[in-house]
This record gives structure tokens, C-alpha cells and sequence, in this order.
């Protein structure tokens, strides 16, 4: 695929991403797709044959920009705890989008996970999710909590979450705000040497 095809590619992917973010997989088409990139709907089918395809780019996409943020948070502090909880940070960082369509990777794996009629396997949908917990249980054991270190990088998931669900379902930024405040709390109760 040459440059301008690859282009074109990129753009049906962010574009995708996007949509799907703000109006969910289900209810966005190709037209919506094609409409919002200018590429034409015919022109599609050189670079994706069917949506779940375009769905598979989007994770793949959406696993770049998440491993980014945590290489962003590594870079910040060599410290694990101080990373953790640069980590629970940004869903301030991103409030706004937030609050407008909650966690991009919790609102598209919820919205699929009840769909299972799609091509794209379980291990592409939780992609996102494991790189998380990954990264979180290398700065758990890196503090010495080895035994708990899963369970601990799982509930920072969930917790985190809830927090973005609850504060977009209710269009609640202080709340938003206030817990993100107490999971990192929570991080520090468990990370005290």
C-alpha cells in the first residue's frame, strides 16, 4: 500500500475510532464512516472488507495510544508508585470526553461484549484491558506486592472504570474529580511500605 494508501487507512481509522467512541460500534456505519473521513464508501473495500475489520484496526489503534499514555507515565517518574498513580490520573486529564462518552475502551468492550455475533475473537476485545493490567501488575510487584499484585491491578481497572462510568452517566465532573482522589488514595493505603 503506497503512501497516499495508507493515508487513507489511517484516516478510516481515526475516523472510525472516533465514532464508535462518541456514538457506539453498533450505531455507526460505513456511510457514517465515509461521510466523515470524505473517502468514498465504495473506495472502503481496498482497505477493509467488512466493518469488523475496521473494528480490529480501531483496537489495534486504541492498544497504541493506551501503551503510549503508560511509556508517557514511565518516562514522567521511575518511581512504580508515583506511576500508578500518574496512571489514575488520566481520566482527569481527559474529563471532558469523559464525561461526554465515558472510557473509551470500557464503552466499546461493554457495547460488544453483549454482541458476540462479531468476527473479532475475545482476546482483541480485553487487548486494551490486558495491556493495563500488565502494566499494572509489572508496578505492583516492582513495590514488593508480588502475592496481590494481579488482583490489585485488576481492581484499579474496575475501580477506575466505574468512576468513568458513573461520571458519564451522570454528567458529573466533580464527582469524577473526587474519586479519582480516593482511588488514589486506595493506592497509596495498599503501596505504604
Amino acid at each position: 500500500m503506497g503512501t497516499k494508501g495508507s493515508a487513507n487507512r489511517q484516516r478510516i481509522v481515526d475516523a472510525a475510532d472516533r465514532l464508535f467512541y462518541s456514538r457506539g460500534y453498533n450505531q455507526t456505519s460505513f456511510s457514517d464512516i465515509s461521510d466523515e473521513t470524505g473517502i468514498p464508501r465504495g473506495n472502503f473495500y481496498y482497505y477493509f472488507k467488512t466493518k469488523e475489520e475496521i473494528l480490529a484496526a480501531v483496537v489495534e489503534s486504541r492498544v497504541a495510544v493506551f501503551k503510549a499514555m503508560l511509556d508517557e507515565c514511565d518516562q514522567q517518574s521511575s518511581d512504580p508508585r508515583e506511576r500508578l498513580l500518574l496512571f489514575v490520573d488520566m481520566p482527569v486529564q481527559n474529563e471532558e470526553q469523559i464525561i461526554q462518552y465515558g472510557c473509551p475502551i470500557g464503552t466499546l468492550s461493554s457495547e460488544l461484549a453483549k454482541d458476540q455475533v462479531h468476527e473479532i475473537s475475545k482476546a482483541k476485545l480485553t487487548a486494551v484491558f490486558d495491556v493495563l493490567i500488565e502494566w499494572c501488575v509489572a508496578q505492583f510487584v516492582a513495590l514488593g506486592l508480588d502475592t496481590n499484585a494481579k488482583r490489585y491491578a485488576m481492581e484499579l481497572i474496575a475501580r477506575l472504570q466505574g468512576n468513568a462510568l458513573m461520571a458519564n452517566v451522570y454528567n458529573d465532573s466533580d464527582f469524577l474529580q473526587s474519586t479519582t482522589k480516593d482511588i488514589q488514595s486506595w493506592v497509596k493505603q495498599i503501596t505504604a511500605n
